[in-house]
């Protein structure tokens, strides 16, 4: 589990360390709070807990209050009051699903990473400009598409999200995936321990 307090260099780096960054969604901040507890728990300390979820301020907080060395960030980030509401409870980074009009230019007084997404090529070079960039969502491609990506930009670094499962992750990152955000296949499953073990030993074999 992360031993220091995330700085805005090593959120990234917490995130491209683990490769597979949990995405959290769920129908009220009670199970999301269960969710994110959960992971931590398991030793996967870098989390995206969305904006979609209910109360996620709260969660949030309660998070930072309970576990304070994880690297949680929020993701939906879809304008610049979210983004403000999430770094003023520290926040370790915020990813967005799209390109947010203003998002960036609204936060350049932060140190706070933001992660942008797209899907386009040139969407996702844009965002890519910046470092560490999302593409959302992943399944409408593939692993073929993300080659694609990556042959014309092939120093971009990016973390595919959306239809990512235990079983396709490591296929991801054998594309080129800096990263991937995986959802509720993985936090929903029976046995949450066999599925990070899982998860975790597909991975090893991309080392």
């Amino acid at each position: 589990m992360t031993t220091q307090i995330p700085t805005a260099s090593s959120a990234i780096d917490a995130i491209l360390a683990q490769r597979a960054i949990p995405v959290v969604r769920a129908q009220s901040a009670t199970k999301a709070l269960q969710i994110c507890t959960s992971l931590i728990a398991a030793d996967l300390g870098v989390i995206e807990l969305t904006a979609t979820v209910p109360d996620w301020e709260n969660v949030l907080r309660e998070l930072r209050r309970t576990h304070p060395t994880a690297t949680i960030g929020l993701g939906t980030v879809t304008s610049v009051d979210i983004a403000r509401r999430a770094i003023d409870l520290e926040a370790s980074f915020l990813v967005s699903p799209y390109p947010v009009h203003g998002l960036r230019e609204g936060l350049e007084d932060t140190t706070v990473p933001l992660i942008g997404g797209g899907v386009t090529p040139g969407e996702i070079a844009e965002q890519s400009e910046s470092g560490l960039c999302k593409l959302f969502p992943a399944h409408l491609g593939g692993t073929m598409y993300l080659k694609t990506l990556l042959a014309i930009l092939p120093k971009a670094r990016i973390m595919p999200t959306g239809g990512i499962t235990v079983e396709n992750a490591a296929e991801w990152i054998h594309a080129g995936a800096a990263a991937v955000g995986v959802g509720s296949d993985l936090y929903a499953a029976p046995d949450l321990e066999t599925a990070i073990a899982k998860l975790r030993a597909s991975l090893r074999t991309m080392q």
